[in-house]
């Protein structure tokens, strides 16, 4: 998300560098020899010689992460909040924990909020902790007692589009994201999730979205303005021009996977099966571990017939991505 929150640098910085966590609290003791190692020694003798320094375990557990060391990094927040309540430690213990254990974020932050009420960060870690738990009306409900008393968060108001899409509701979606583009026109990310819902309900106000960005982008390597004006025509079944945005994507960025996904979604449309089954071969050169395109190619196999090609590649997608269940489904059904 963007700056718009005014987040304090210090904040967003750490909020790029939280990644994944464990879901047990774990003693600071149990990393006692890694803490010894070099970069986090001299953090840890200072930690000695000052055990009840707070700020030296924040530093430290900004240094594990730096260092995808995600567990200690968390025992670290955890020892800084038991010293003191403070809202950095806070947020890097939910922000950790979001990941792998959203229940368990969720039980710490209903928690500290009650010893940080008035906290933006702990308000808006609670709405991503129930998105993470699959909780969506908890989340908008978290999202609007935020937009309650600061109707301009930008980043709040992405979200509760965000959500407001899962839930189906693409119409008040747009609405949202109209009044943060108001708000924030310059926002490279809203731009491309409003753009992305005009192409996707076929609204022509993308087109002009779109013109914009590609007239902004000086060096001409951004593939995503072509991509949604490809999903405009895609949708009017203007499948030809589609074609040509989606080959106009992939020239500006050719690792644009998305772009090559969606044009040989058109040309499986059109029923070119050997023409789709190139374009998702070409995709596989650039990354072969990308569930999506086998299961495109699979897609293909199994119209020209090549059933038992066709089942392997399925079982390929799902291998990737075990929750991509639709894949599972085609080959089991392939006998």
């Amino acid at each position: 998300m963007n700056k718009f929150a005014k987040i304090a640098l210090p904040f967003a910085l750490f909020l790029i560098l939280i990644s994944a966590c464990n879901d047990n609290e774990t003693s600071v003791s149990q990393y006692d020899e890694l803490l010894k190692k070099t970069p986090f020694a001299p953090l840890t003798d200072s930690i000695r010689q000052e055990p009840g320094n707070d700020e030296l375990y924040f530093r430290r557990a900004i240094l594990l992460n730096t260092n995808d060391l995600p567990e200690p990094a968390l025992a670290d927040f955890q020892k800084a909040w038991s010293l003191k309540k403070e809202e950095k430690y806070a947020f890097g213990i939910a922000t950790l924990l979001t990941e792998k254990n959203p229940d368990e974020a969720l039980r710490f932050l209903n928690t500290a909020i009650k010893d940080i009420p008035a906290s933006f960060l702990l308000q808006l870690s609670l709405a991503r902790g129930y998105d993470a738990a699959g909780k969506t009306d908890d989340a908008l409900n978290a999202c609007n007692s935020i937009l309650e008393k600061n109707p301009e968060q930008v980043d709040v108001l992405k979200m509760k589009a965000d959500l407001l899409g899962k839930k189906g509701n693409s119409t008040e979606a747009v609405a949202i994201l109209e009044k943060a583009y108001t708000i924030t026109p310059f926002d490279v990310e809203l731009n491309h999730m409003l753009a992305l819902e005009y192409a996707e309900s076929k609204n022509s106000r993308v087109l002009s979205l779109c013109d914009s960005l590609i007239r902004a982008d000086s060096l001409g390597v951004h593939a995503k303005p072509y991509y949604y004006k490809g999903i405009y025509y895609a949708n009017s079944n203007d499948k030809a021009k589609a074609l040509s945005l989606f080959d106009e994507a992939v020239k500006h960025d050719y690792t644009f996977l998305d772009g090559y996904i969606e044009k040989g979604s058109v040309l499986f449309e059109m029923k070119r099966f050997p023409d789709a089954l190139k374009v998702f071969n070409l995709a596989l050169t650039i990354s072969p571990k990308f569930a999506d395109n086998y299961y495109w190619i699979a897609k293909c196999q199994q119209a020209m017939g090549l059933k038992e090609e066709a089942k392997l590649n399925y079982q390929r997608a799902y291998g990737l991505d075990n929750t991509f269940t639709a894949a599972k489904d085609s080959a089991d059904k392939l006998k």
